[in-house]
C-alpha cells in the first residue's frame, strides 16, 4: 500500500511523523475522509473548501493546493489500484515547542491513505449497477457523551474527537452499527460519524448547525437532493421522546451515503419510503458524477 506524505509517494511501512507531531500530541491538525467512485473522490470540491476553511480558522498553512492535492490524489488511487474505497486526508500543524502553544510549528504535515469500503452486514456490496443499498438498517444507541452547543469547531473535522470515539465504543459494545450524541441543551444532535436525519409526515428534518454539529458533506448532498426533487426539508432541534416516535429515522456519511436506522437502544424505529427514495437519488448522483 502506498501512502501520500508531504509531496511522495512512500509505502505504509515507511509513512511515518515525528513523535513530537502537534496532532498526534494534540489533535492538532484536520483530516477529510471522502468516498472515492469509480476512481474519482466524490464531490471533492466541497471537501476541499470544508479544509481550507478549517485551516484559515486554525491557522494552518495547507502547503498544497486543491488542485495540487486532487493530482496527488489521483495517482494515489491509480498506484494502490483502488478505484472504490475510502479516501483519508490529514493535515497537522506539525512539530513545534512543547506546550499547547502553536509557536513554531510552521512546517504543516499533509497525509493521503486509502482505505476498504465498510460493508457492514445491512448493506450489500456495491456492484456494476451501483452502490450498496441500506437493507436492514442500522442498529443506533444513545450515547452518555453530550457535545458543546454551538462550539465553533464543531464545524470542522478536527483531530480531536474523542467524545465521538468514546460514543463508537459504547455502540461496539452494544453491538450496534452508530451512537447518537445530544448536545448539551438536550437535543440530540448526530451520530458519532454521520449526521442526523428524521422524517415527520412527508418533511425531511435535521439539526441546525448551530446545534453544534458537523457541517457534513454528504449532509448537503442530502438537502441538495430533497431541493431538487420538491421534498419539504426543515432544520429544528429534537429531544429523544420525539426522535423515537418519528416516522423514519436516517443518517448520511461519506462511507456509506444514506443509511436507514431500524432500532434504537433496542425498540424499533418506524421506516419511511422517503429515506429509499433518498438512498437511490443519493447513489445514482454518486454514480453519474464519478462518470463526468
Amino acid at each position: 500500500m502506498f501512502v501520500f506524505l508531504n509531496g511522495k509517494f512512500v509505502r505504509e511501512k515507511k509513512a511515518v511523523v515525528s513523535v513530537f507531531d502537534r496532532s498526534f500530541l494534540y489533535g492538532d491538525g484536520l483530516f477529510e475522509t471522502m468516498r472515492v467512485f469509480n476512481g474519482r473522490p466524490f464531490r471533492w470540491e466541497q471537501h476541499m473548501v470544508r479544509l481550507q476553511r478549517g485551516a484559515a480558522f486554525l491557522k494552518i498553512n495547507v502547503p498544497f493546493s486543491p488542485a495540487q492535492l486532487n493530482r496527488f490524489a489521483g495517482s494515489l488511487i491509480k498506484k494502490n489500484r483502488m478505484p472504490d474505497a475510502l479516501l483519508r486526508l490529514t493535515l497537522s500543524r506539525g512539530v513545534g515547542v512543547r506546550g499547547y502553544s502553536p509557536k513554531g510549528a510552521d512546517r504543516p504535515i499533509v497525509v493521503m491513505s486509502l482505505h476498504p469500503v465498510p460493508h457492514p452486514p445491512s448493506l450489500s456490496h456495491p456492484g456494476e449497477e451501483g452502490v450498496r443499498r441500506a437493507d436492514r438498517g442500522w442498529k443506533l444507541i444513545a450515547s452518555s457523551f453530550r457535545l458543546p452547543s454551538g462550539e465553533p469547531l464543531a464545524q470542522f473535522k478536527t483531530g480531536n474527537k474523542l467524545a465521538q470515539v468514546m460514543a463508537r465504543a459504547e455502540a461496539d459494545a452494544a453491538g450496534a452499527n452508530e451512537a447518537l450524541l445530544s448536545n448539551t441543551d438536550g437535543f440530540v444532535v448526530e451520530g458519532a460519524a454521520s449526521n442526523l436525519f428524521w422524517v415527520e409526515g412527508k418533511t425531511v428534518c435535521t439539526p441546525p448547525l448551530v446545534a453544534g454539529i458537523l457541517s457534513g458533506i454528504t449532509r448537503a448532498v442530502v438537502l441538495e437532493i430533497c431541493r431538487k426533487r420538491e421534498i419539504p426539508v426543515r432544520e429544528k432541534n429534537i429531544v429523544w421522546r420525539r426522535l423515537r416516535r418519528a416516522d423514519g429515522v436516517f443518517l448520511s456519511l461519506s462511507s456509506s451515503g444514506i443509511v436507514e436506522a431500524r432500532s434504537l437502544d433496542g425498540k424499533k424505529l418506524k421506516r419511511s419510503p422517503l429515506a429509499g427514495r433518498l438512498a437511490r437519488a443519493y447513489d445514482e448522483l454518486l454514480v453519474k458524477e464519478s462518470q463526468r
